[in-house]
Parts: C-alpha cells; sequence; structure tokens
C-alpha cells in the first residue's frame, strides 16, 4: 500500500514554490508574487514552535490558523503540494494525508478523522467520486470538493448532485479553493447544529410522550380509586339531607344542601376525568366509516334533547372516512349536544358539511347558537374550563376537550372559525379512506 504525507511546513516561501514552479509556472509565480508582498512570513525556520498556529499578517497582528486535517484523493505530487500551498497561504493550518486507492481511501477514513475530503475526478484506477458512496456506507459526514484540471458544466452540475460539496479547477486554487472549503466547514457545522437540535427535539417529545402518558395513566388511576369513597359520601350526604333537612335550623339546612351539591358535582367532576383518561387509554380501531351513519346514532343518542328542543340536524354529503367510529360517534354527539345547550331563542338548527382537500376531509358542525367570543377560542378546548355558571348552563366543560383529544389521535385536528350568521362554527379534519382494494 502507497500512502503519501504532506506535514505541515512553516509559511509559504520561495524555496517550497521552486517545487512546483516547473509544471506550474503560472500559478506558482503568483505564490511567489505573494510571499514576497509579505502576506506569510516563516515565524522559525528549520523547526516547529509552539505557537506556530500564529501567523504574522502585514499588519504585524497575530491571526489564530485554522487547523485543516485534510484527506487528498490525488496522484500528483505537484498537484498534492500545490493544494496545500494555497491553503496554508489563506492562512490555514493543513496536515493531511493522500491517497490513491479505493482500499487506501476505505482505511484511511476508518482510521481517522478528516474535516475535508479533495478528490481529484480522474484517477488511473478509480474516480474521485466514488469515495461519496465510501463515506455513506461508513455513515461518515465529511464535505468532499472536487478538485481537477478541467471539468465541463454538465459533469460538474452531476457532481453536486451526487453530493460534492463543490468542484474546483486546479487552474483556480488560489482564488477558489480555500473559500470552498471555508463554505464546506461551515456547511458541515451547520449540519452538525441542526442534528444536535433534532435530537434534542426528538428526546424532548418522547419525554413529554413519556410524562403525558404517566399523567393519563395517573388521571385514570386516580378518578377510578376516588370513585368508591366519593360514592360513600355523596350518598351519605344525601341521606343526611332526607332525614334532617327542614328538622334543624336554616342555618344547619343551608350547610346540608352545600355539602349534598358539593358531592353531586364532585361526582360528576370525577366521571367526567374518567372518561377523558378512558379516550387517552382506548385502542383506536380505524377503518372505512360512514359518517351520515354516525350522525345519526349521534341523534338516536340525543333523542330527548332532540325532541325537547325541536333540533333539526342536516349533512350534506358526508364523507366516508378512517377513523374509530366509536370515537367519532362520540366526536358528532358532543358538538350536536353543545349546539343545542347553547341555543338561542330560535329552534337550534345544526348543519354538518364535509369538504375534501389533499389526503384528507375537512367536516364542519355549525349552528345558529349564541355562540362564543372570539377571545375565548383558545380556552373551550381545555379540560374544565368553562364559559358560563352553573347556574345558566349545566356541564362541567369537558365535552371539547374530549373532542380534541379523540380527534387528535386520529392524526388530525379542530379549531372554531367565525361564520356570517350567529352561533358556532367548529371543524376538524380527518384521513381519507383508502381506495377499494388498498390496504388501509
Amino acid at each position: 500500500m502507497k500512502l503519501l504525507r504532506f506535514d505541515e511546513t512553516e509559511g509559504c516561501t520561495t524555496e517550497d514554490l521552486s517545487t512546483v514552479r516547473s509544471s506550474l509556472s503560472p500559478i506558482a509565480d503568483s505564490l511567489e508574487a505573494g510571499t514576497a508582498a509579505g502576506d506569510c512570513v516563516q515565524l522559525a525556520p528549520g523547526r516547529r514552535s509552539a505557537g506556530a498556529e500564529n501567523r504574522i499578517s502585514t499588519d504585524g497582528s497575530r491571526k489564530a490558523s485554522p487547523k485543516l486535517r485534510l484527506l487528498l484523493v490525488e496522484d500528483n505530487p505537484s498537484d498534492v503540494e500545490l493544494v496545500l500551498l494555497a491553503l496554508r497561504k489563506d492562512g490555514f493550518d493543513v496536515s493531511s494525508d493522500v491517497v490513491q486507492t479505493v482500499e487506501e481511501f476505505t482505511l484511511r477514513i476508518q482510521a481517522n478523522r478528516f474535516d475535508v475530503i479533495l478528490a481529484d475526478y480522474n484517477l488511473p484506477q478509480w474516480r474521485g467520486m466514488e469515495a461519496l458512496e465510501i463515506l455513506r456506507c461508513e455513515h461518515l459526514d465529511v464535505p468532499l470538493i472536487v478538485v481537477t484540471g478541467y471539468l465541463g458544466e454538465e459533469k460538474a452540475v452531476e457532481c453536486i448532485k451526487q453530493g460534492a460539496t463543490d468542484c474546483v479547477l486546479k487552474d483556480h486554487l488560489l482564488t477558489r479553493l480555500p473559500v470552498s472549503v471555508r463554505r464546506a466547514l461551515e456547511e458541515r457545522r451547520l449540519r452538525e447544529l441542526r442534528r444536535q437540535s433534532e435530537r434534542e427535539l426528538a428526546h424532548k417529545a418522547a419525554e413529554l410522550a413519556r410524562s403525558n402518558e404517566e399523567l393519563e395513566q395517573f388521571a385514570y388511576v386516580a378518578s377510578h380509586d376516588l370513585q368508591e369513597p366519593l360514592r360513600m359520601i355523596a350518598n351519605y350526604t344525601q341521606l343526611l339531607g332526607e332525614r334532617y333537612l327542614g328538622k334543624l335550623d336554616e342555618q344547619a339546612d343551608k350547610y346540608i344542601r352545600y355539602s349534598v351539591d358539593g358531592a353531586v358535582r364532585m361526582q360528576a367532576l370525577i366521571q367526567d376525568l374518567l372518561r377523558l383518561s378512558r379516550v387517552g387509554k382506548a385502542e383506536i380501531n380505524p377503518r372505512t366509516t360512514e359518517c351520515r351513519a354516525l350522525v345519526e346514532q349521534a341523534v338516536k343518542n340525543l333523542q330527548a334533547a332532540v325532541e325537547e328542543s325541536g333540533a333539526v340536524v342536516n349533512g350534506n354529503g358526508l364523507p366516508v372516512v378512517m377513523a374509530d367510529p366509536s370515537q367519532l360517534t362520540q366526536v358528532f354527539q358532543n358538538l350536536i349536544a353543545n349546539a343545542i345547550k347553547f341555543h338561542g331563542a330560535e329552534t337550534p338548527v345544526i348543519q354538518i358539511d364535509s369538504e375534501k382537500r389533499d389526503h384528507e376531509w375537512v367536516l364542519t358542525v355549525s349552528d345558529n347558537g349564541i355562540g362564543i367570543p372570539t377571545e375565548s377560542w383558545q380556552d373551550i378546548f381545555v379540560i374544565f374550563r368553562r364559559l358560563h355558571t352553573r347556574s345558566e348552563y349545566a356541564g362541567n366543560g369537558i365535552g371539547l376537550s374530549i373532542c380534541k383529544k379523540i380527534i387528535e389521535r386520529h392524526g388530525g385536528k379542530i379549531w372554531i372559525e367565525a361564520q356570517a350568521m350567529p352561533g358556532c362554527c367548529f371543524k376538524f379534519t380527518l384521513p381519507t379512506a383508502p381506495s377499494p382494494g388498498v390496504e388501509a
């Protein structure tokens, strides 16, 4: 195996340039001109100093040279030397390895970490662009810049499409190569920052999911275990009221009523909390579901309230969606029940429509009721959040929270929109049903 290694030099001197002048005289002359102008000064001729990475600029100030570990895929020693001189002239503190074959390249990237790879497009045994596939197989993110004597525009574009960071002609090394290397390093730094942010986001999402699962489990256990002692409190408080109400003084009667009302209300809250936690724990079994049948079932479940209020429920062109029928029925039932409960002076009219957008259906449930103030739109889906007192409207403010959880578990979202007529307009999305013959 033949490996060439080029260690750092102390600066750009005329002795260094003499090694490549015979084959690359025009570029070498420009490098020599830069040296004569004082752009690069040798710090300690003949030896390395501890502070060799600090270069002296023309104004006498010291500037830290960025360290660069370079891997060159190149078979021409003169081209290698020219690349190193161009980078060092621009201030890089370069150490480099040179390889010529696939085997050498693979061993080097497995054994060392490189900042940038410079690859000649055409080599006797392989093409430098083949290094990209090896890097992918090794799961390495190392910028690769194609350095070649000539490359047509179409081939250069193809190299970029395949994953090369840039293409630089050897005739333009002085002006293009340092800029291309710095850009490649910056792009890799930004990619690493993005990957780190994605890892942190994924970790936080996993932690949040775990926390939510634990919270749901706690709510289920707490609400379930509180049922029995709360039932005893409610029952005995009601018995106390039945036996002693009116037999004690007025103050005692008031206390008994407060106790009975509080126990009953707490029992209702615990039952609602248990309902919500069961929605989160229940397994979803999505299948092709006709929304019209679910709406009819929801209206049937609300038959007493519909007949009492004279409510009219209309559904136009309701679609077939992918959903759990029992849970989606609960969504329709809660929205229709709210429309009936919060109706105005007119007879409740509930309109259910649908619209297809890309791979999902948008369903709309609107009514002519009292409506919801715009400033409360963000609060209505919060558990136990009420906009009215219990003396005005019964309930604990759990229905829309259950709707939101069900829709989100189906991969959709639910929101409220303004409409021209008085009342509410709820919208939610659900995935479309697959075409016949396509497995869900």
